[in-house]
């Protein structure tokens, strides 16, 4: 579990904390409609993630005000589930959709949330440099219409959307 936390830690610190120049984080943003449970649709591959599947990150409140961030994934080839609980502050404002997130003593990454339906929160796109990128959704499943919008978006971007992997949730 040590080495999970490590590798996820070693991620983010090579992503830094800076929006990479494709990218604007949305704004407008509201955490309260952001809290809960979101489920991982699709992704780049990383070694922190790699072999997961029904991959998920819950969001709620530290007592201190950050953001506690839980992410669950199982391991099918392991037969068990991989957890790593970290922690997000804002870079920015609060009505900014580009966070700093931690899950390795003062080592923070970005998490730019860079679309989202700003209506019901039901999915959202997440990139924090040009080698991390997620499609979260509030449901396992989502419609062809939204991974679409989001392969245009990442393509657009400079991403290479063949990379993507659709994750499998139950």
């Amino acid at each position: 579990m040590k080495i999970f936390y490590l590798l996820l830690s070693t991620l983010l610190l090579s992503s830094c904390s800076t929006v990479p120049k494709t990218i604007t984080p949305v704004t407008g943003f509201e955490l309260d409609k952001y809290l809960g449970t979101w489920y991982e649709i699709a992704r780049l591959d990383h070694r922190f993630e790699r072999g997961l599947e029904q991959v998920s990150a819950n969001y709620s409140i530290n007592d201190d005000g950050t953001v506690r961030v839980e992410n669950r994934g199982y391991s099918s080839a392991k037969k068990e589930w991989k957890d790593a609980i970290g922690k997000a502050k804002f870079a920015k404002d609060k009505q900014t959709g580009h966070l700093k997130v931690s899950f390795f003593g003062p080592f923070y990454g970005s998490y730019i949330i860079f679309d989202l339906d700003k209506e019901h929160y039901q999915y959202s796109f997440i990139t924090g440099s040009k080698n991390t990128l997620w499609l979260l959704a509030r449901t396992p499943q989502v419609s062809d219409d939204i991974k679409q919008t989001f392969i245009k978006k990442v393509t657009d971007a400079g991403y290479n959307a063949n990379e993507l992997i659709f994750v499998k949730q139950k």
